[in-house]
């Protein structure tokens, strides 16, 4: 009993109170996005039959919020971060209401969809920043792995409802429907962030004169770089979306090559659950160790979970490398957070978290971009009965569809090892959490 009192313990106070009724608003909003973008990704690719064109729609939705959000870093911490977020859920918001008036005109071409979406998507570049600052005010230092889980599980839980959900809308309200209910998840998320009060962070660097909007946005840059242990830690989590880039990408074609669609949905559910369990997990630990051993040694699980994918040929092994792989995300996710919150100050967060988050999800669109041609191209042709590669490595792992995409799930899962041990061998990085002292400390 008295365990279980400490761990519910921190979330009584005033500080976590704001915190998670902003984090519920947050968390249905999201819902709601992932509904819409779920259900536009279904319709266009029933109005025009073309993969391309549901790539570009989620490059559009992506793209400009990754591209803005050096901007829009240096903005939030100009601004008060309620500011910050009631700007990007108003944008967000308005956007959906501007697709969903399309729609219900009946004169929607899809190239009117692209312009509509990316402004969406730069309003989002707002949120993600602002949030993760307002994390920082508003929780002691000490709790942070916890709450930073509490984040990740409701992505989790998002990414289990959705596809669910989703389907069933799409019969019963059809796409219309489904953007109804997301402009009113976002004026839920504008009620809790208008009843709430949220702390102004206080200035501990040394004043300068007031810097063009650009000055600023370089110092995010400059923030990171001049400390070599988050500098690395950057790099770390940089080429680990590469990875998870390839992943996500190639992991339908790889078990669509032995099994049907039915089955990867629950294949994919059974990832989600594992994510969930992740966050619980990580939730409970709270964080009271070091935290960059913890990156290392969870992100090594998660390539060896990646190899086990790439030799999975029947169903339970791949469920079981899902299960394993999202497992490890909201522990590496929750403990690289945390180090960022406790080690930038907060009056400079927005642009150098905004920073860091273009760097690190800048991999993704170079992952998307070269796995499937790498995919179709090279290493399927390989891996074919016939393929160079038949007689060497297909003795281990197979020939015949898939086993190309096989192949390169077991090099990416090898990277992921491979890189973990160079950033361990990096001493800054190492060292990051006793060499670089905490914000207040």
């Amino acid at each position: 009993m008295l365990k279980i009192n400490s761990i519910f313990q921190p979330y009584l106070m005033p500080g976590m109170r704001t915190f998670f009724l902003i984090s519920l608003g947050q968390l249905i909003s999201l819902i709601g996005s992932s509904l819409t973008k779920f259900a536009l990704g279904v319709w266009v690719y029933q109005q025009t039959g073309s993969a391309t064109q549901f790539a570009m729609i989620t490059l559009f939705a992506q793209l400009p919020s990754i591209l803005f959000s050096p901007l829009t870093g240096a903005l939030v911490d100009r601004w008060n971060r309620r500011t910050a977020m009631l700007v990007s859920d108003c944008g967000a918001g308005l956007s959906t209401l501007a697709i969903a008036l399309l729609l219900l005109s009946g004169n929607i071409q899809i190239w009117y969809l692209y312009p509509i979406i990316a402004i969406g998507s730069i309003f989002n570049a707002f949120q993600l920043p602002a949030y993760q600052a307002t994390v920082t005010l508003l929780v002691p230092k000490q709790h942070l792995v916890r709450v930073n889980s509490i984040v990740t599980l409701g992505l989790a839980l998002s990414q289990l409802i959705v596809p669910f959900l989703g389907g069933i809308l799409l019969i019963f309200i059809e796409i219309k429907g489904v953007f109804l209910i997301d402009f009113l998840t976002f004026l839920v998320a504008l009620t809790t962030l208008l009843i709430v009060k949220i702390p102004s962070h206080k200035n501990t660097i040394k004043k300068v004169a007031k810097k063009s909007l650009i000055s600023e946005t370089a110092y995010g840059w400059n923030y990171i770089a001049f400390r070599p242990g988050l500098l690395g830690l950057l790099l770390f989590y940089t080429s680990k979306n590469f990875c998870l880039g390839f992943v996500s990408v190639l992991t339908t074609p790889l078990a669509l090559s032995f099994t049907t669609a039915d089955v990867l949905g629950k294949i994919l559910s059974i990832g989600g659950i594992g994510m969930v369990v992740g966050s619980v997990v990580i939730n409970i630990w709270g964080g009271r160790s070091r935290l960059i051993p913890t990156i290392v040694i969870f992100n090594v699980l998660g390539g060896i979970a990646i190899i086990i994918a790439g030799f999975s040929t029947e169903v339970p092994l791949l469920a079981f490398a899902a299960f394993s792989f999202f497992f490890t995300n909201p522990i590496v996710s929750s403990c690289y957070q945390t180090i960022w919150q406790k080690k930038v100050a907060p009056e400079v967060q927005g642009r150098v978290f905004a920073i860091r988050r273009a760097i690190a999800l800048g991999s993704l669109p170079l992952a998307y971009i070269i796995a499937g041609p790498l995919a179709d191209q090279i290493f399927e042709p390989l891996m074919l009965a016939n393929g160079s590669l038949a007689d060497s490595v297909g003795l281990y792992i197979g020939v015949g569809p898939g086993r190309g995409i096989g192949l390169l799930f077991i090099i990416m899962g090898i990277l992921a090892m491979l890189t973990s041990s160079i950033a361990y061998r990096y001493k800054p990085f190492r060292l990051l959490e006793a060499q670089l002292p905490d914000i207040g400390a």
